[in-house]
């Protein structure tokens, strides 16, 4: 007969021998959460207002076809992302990027009706097809909501962690990614419904948001308050801020905005992101970022790290 002991610490070094090989070939793909990754996340989501609104309105292709055509962007730019083994800053900001152009035009599309209220200056028509389903800001945002809680509620199911540092598996950056197109086209609406129809104006909103955002800054220093949370609420109430920066850059002066125009405005925002972008890529290069140890059964991550936070 074999000895049960000597086949258990067989057993047990195997387990960590296929632990040692997973954790060397499984590499993060997602950014640290800093400073400046928020500072890229706005930029990148101004941008996305003021690109959407520059090909679906300036351009005149109109909210349908441009919606098409930016969400098989965001596909392509996914499917790059999906197949990278591990993280690189103009990949994922490229689809941070795509997803914020998406979901501008697809909350317009969702929200406005083919009414000259929505149209810019000059314009009497936009594009082939549908222009809008007319549901209001209002409808349509708990739409959204509901969507979002959705995919939250199957990413609990799945057990695995709502720490992006620590995310690794195919499924977990999928649910990530779903969840961000999601919150983005979400956060377009939040941001139009306070620019158009609350009466703030686009500096007001821009400011409310701004505030908000402070309150969960001063929120991450309370022990009950989960920092994954707050980052997920943050993540989701930087695309208002975005949309009401972007519309504050872009709409005419007699609305309350710059009348800067949206390729004027995206050219800029185009190059800060690509220098930010940038300067994270040598960063990384400078200092790459760890292998993910994955437990030796499942692949999964065991959710340590979350816990600790």
């Amino acid at each position: 007969m074999e000895n049960p002991e000597v086949v258990t610490d067989l057993d047990v070094a195997a387990r960590q021998q296929r632990a040692a090989t997973t954790a060397k070939s499984v590499m993060k793909k997602l950014p640290e959460v800093t400073l400046a990754f928020w500072i890229m996340k706005i930029a990148a989501t101004t941008l996305g207002e003021t690109a959407g609104d520059l090909f679906a309105q300036t351009l005149k292709l109109g909210y349908f076809l441009t919606t098409i055509a930016l969400f098989l962007l965001f596909v392509v730019t996914l499917v790059v992302q999906l197949r990278s083994r591990r993280y690189n800053p103009f990949f994922y900001w490229t689809v941070i990027l795509s997803t914020s152009m998406a979901g501008t035009t697809m909350s317009d599309f969702m929200n406005r009706d083919a009414s000259a209220k929505y149209l810019s200056g000059g314009s009497t028509s936009l594009g082939w097809g549908p222009q809008g389903l007319g549901l209001g800001y209002p409808t349509g945002a708990a739409i959204l909501i509901s969507v979002l809680v959705v995919i939250f509620a199957v990413w609990k199911l799945t057990g695995m962690t709502f720490v992006i540092r620590d995310i690794v598996s195919f499924r977990g950056e999928a649910l990530f990614w779903s969840a961000i197109l999601v919150s983005n086209t979400l956060g377009t609406s939040m941001g139009d419904f306070l620019s158009d129809s609350s009466g703030l104006g686009y500096a007001g909103g821009a400011a409310l948001v701004t505030g908000v955002l402070m309150v969960l800054v001063a929120l991450m220093r309370v022990p009950a308050v989960p920092n994954v949370l707050l980052f997920w609420i943050a993540f989701v109430l930087t695309r208002p801020l975005g949309a009401t920066a972007g519309d504050f850059l872009t709409k005419p002066v007699a609305k309350g905005g710059l009348d800067l125009g949206t390729a004027g405005s995206s050219a800029v925002l185009l190059a800060v992101l690509i220098g930010l972008t940038g300067y994270a890529h040598i960063q990384e290069r400078r200092n790459p970022a760890p292998s993910a140890a994955l437990p030796p059964e499942t692949g999964e991550y065991d959710g340590a790290a979350e816990r600790a936070d």
